[in-house]
């Protein structure tokens, strides 16, 4: 149903990957100039790609299986970015100014963490409906 837990922790996840880009950087370059997601066309993809998975997942509550492969799916994706971003900060050119990194590299890790509280939620929905077919 549209009223549960996971819900609402999969529109804080779309929330968070298609709404926070607009708002921070991803990181400083050594010249000062601010780095934004929607300068980099395969960070706004795969933010934007991890915004219509969550916003997706919402409407597969009827199917609570699915939903958890697709939130599967969006974790990794996270993951996959999260891992992009860790060596992007690590191989940063910085010998004469040095580079910052910014708050929005953090933006796949909050992500993540919510999409887990969806699946937890989705996975004790699961065991419920289990538990009450038992019992016909």
């Amino acid at each position: 149903m549209i009223q549960r837990i996971q819900t609402i922790w999969l529109i804080l996840a779309a929330a968070c990957s298609g709404g926070l880009i607009f708002l921070v950087s991803l990181w400083i370059d050594g010249e000062g100039n601010e780095v934004v997601a929607m300068e980099e066309n395969a960070y706004f993809g795969a933010f934007v790609a991890s915004a219509i998975l969550s916003l997706f997942a919402i409407f597969l509550f009827k199917n609570r299986r699915t939903q958890t492969v697709i939130n599967r799916l969006n974790i990794m994706l996270n993951l996959i970015l999260l891992g992009v971003f860790v060596y992007r900060a690590l191989t940063m050119s910085g010998a004469a100014a040095v580079a910052e990194k910014g708050i929005g590299m953090f933006i796949p890790i909050l992500s993540i963490v919510l999409l887990v509280l969806a699946n937890r939620a989705i996975r004790k929905d699961e065991q419920l409906v289990k538990s009450v077919d038992r019992l016909r």
